[in-house]
């Protein structure tokens, strides 16, 4: 935005500067030749009245000595004519012959008493000429004409570094207009992209983010002011929210615990087939409420951003083997392999967090797998080198392309048509691992938590990859 604004401030006042300097340097271009043209004329009127009676044979003036001196002081040719227009004077003659200058306009009109002025290219000067030509008279008689043709080479010259001024004042006017707008602009800019900034991270879920306000124009430090009362009003909203989530779930725990003894010491009291089969149904509702409760309470936990522990460099391998380890009896007792492949990386991640990650893409994993399926647990650099990797792969039925989209969403569940006795489907209430359809919404809180990504690709061959991705760490 900043480059934007300076461009379009640069733009204009060299608009202003053009509008200004090129009207100022055509006048005074004009005005140069004019004057040129003004003191050309004058000094043929003077040198026509010292010329006049020496033309008309009555002066002892030397009309000759007449135009010399002229050139030699002013560098101005002058060419004296008599009234059929023959040469009697030339100051910078072409030979020594007499020459006839009665066909050159500019004579023409002399003689016939007008004053003649204009601009002639000369091929021998290689220049550019401007002459005037004025009779010479006595009592409304012509008797011969002169003209005095001077280069305009210098008055060209003069123009020219008039103009070179100008340009140079225009590049000091913008190069000046630039640095008191950007000076001016990032007095603006910084506050707004400050703003900007913390509206990111409070829209990435940074609820602490607030922008700051001692900088800027009024405005600006207004619009910093606002957000952050609005941000401020959200975070007490949102952290109430997720007290309460938190609250509730803990205190549901209670009930529920209390609620399963007593159906277990209902169990030796009730005789009855039919009385048996509603006790096991309601016993199983209540651990189903009983994991929900706890999805509910981990969630909570995972969104509150405000006290999470710092991220550290941690070795992926160390962690993601410790985590195989204890996966390992479970995964077996299902009939499955669990692999890996597990090269030396570090990424920078909350060793608790990660941990957790882990195990609920595990337990995903062994409740979409299938009898005699292999499990694989890799680490890898990304493609792009931007982040560190790691898979989670299922050889199981896999996930259509919008389902793996809406996976993190809180409470949802899979298509129940994709169960085989082998694999439950994540909305069967038997499945291996008794899923509540919040898994994956907490490892997407954790991830997130630790400047992460994580989404789920189909792997080759079917089944699901979920793939985490946390920032590499240097060293």
């Amino acid at each position: 935005m900043r480059r934007r604004l300076l461009l379009s401030y640069l733009a204009l006042t060299l608009l202003v500067l053009i509008v200004l300097e090129v009207p100022l340097a055509i006048a005074y271009r004009d005005r140069a030749r004019d004057q040129l043209t003004t003191g050309l004329q004058r000094d043929a009127f003077v040198l026509a009245a010292f010329g006049e009676d020496a033309i008309q044979g009555n002066g002892q003036m030397d009309l000759q000595q007449l135009a010399t001196s002229y050139q030699d002081r002013t560098g101005g040719r002058v060419v004296i004519v008599d009234a059929s227009g023959t040469a009697v004077a030339d100051s910078d003659p072409i030979d020594s012959q007499t020459h006839s200058f009665g066909d050159r306009p500019e004579f023409q009109a002399a003689l016939d008493n007008q004053v003649a002025t204009g601009t002639r290219y000369s091929e021998s000067l290689d220049t550019e000429l401007l002459y005037v030509a004025v009779p010479i008279t006595s009592g409304g008689d012509v008797y011969g004409a002169i003209r005095i043709s001077f280069s305009t080479a210098q008055v060209e010259a003069r123009i020219r570094r008039y103009w070179l001024a100008l340009l140079g004042i225009g590049v000091i006017s913008l190069v000046a207009a630039g640095l008191l707008a950007e000076v001016v602009f990032r007095w603006v800019t910084r506050p707004l992209l400050a703003v900007r900034d913390a509206a990111g991270r409070f829209g990435s879920g940074d609820l602490a983010a607030r922008a700051p306000i001692a900088t800027g124009p009024p405005e600006v430090r207004e619009l910093a002011d606002s957000f952050n009362t609005m941000a401020g009003r959200l975070d007490e909203l949102v952290q109430a929210q997720q007290a309460f989530v938190a609250d509730a779930s803990h205190q549901l725990r209670t009930p529920l615990t209390a609620l399963r003894l007593r159906l277990e010491n209902l169990e030796q009291e009730i005789s009855g087939e039919e009385a048996s089969e509603d006790l096991d149904a309601a016993r199983t509702e209540t651990r189903r409420l009983s994991r929900l409760v706890d999805g509910l309470l981990t969630l909570a936990r995972a969104d509150r951003r405000t006290d999470n522990a710092e991220r550290t460099a941690v070795a992926l391998d160390q962690v993601l083997a410790e985590r195989i380890e204890s996966w390992q009896p479970v995964a077996e007792e299902f009939g499955l392999s669990l692999v890996s492949d597990l090269p030396r990386l570090r990424a920078l991640a909350t060793p608790d967090r990660l941990a957790q990650v882990v195990d609920n893409l595990l337990a995903n994993a062994i409740d979409a797998s299938r009898l005699g399926d292999r499990l694989t647990v890799a680490a890898r650099p990304s493609a792009d080198r931007r982040w560190v990797e790691v898979h989670v792969v299922d050889e199981g039925p896999g996930m259509p392309a919008d389902q793996r989209r809406r996976a993190f969403d809180r409470f949802w569940r899979g298509d129940p048509t994709a169960a085989t006795p082998e694999a439950p489907a994540a909305t069967d209430e038997g499945s291996r691992l008794g899923g509540t359809g919040l898994g994956l919404a907490i490892v997407r809180q954790l991830v997130l938590a630790d400047g992460g990504e994580v989404e789920l690709e189909e792997a080759p061959g079917g089944g699901i990859d979920a793939v985490v991705r946390l920032v590499p760490a240097s060293g």
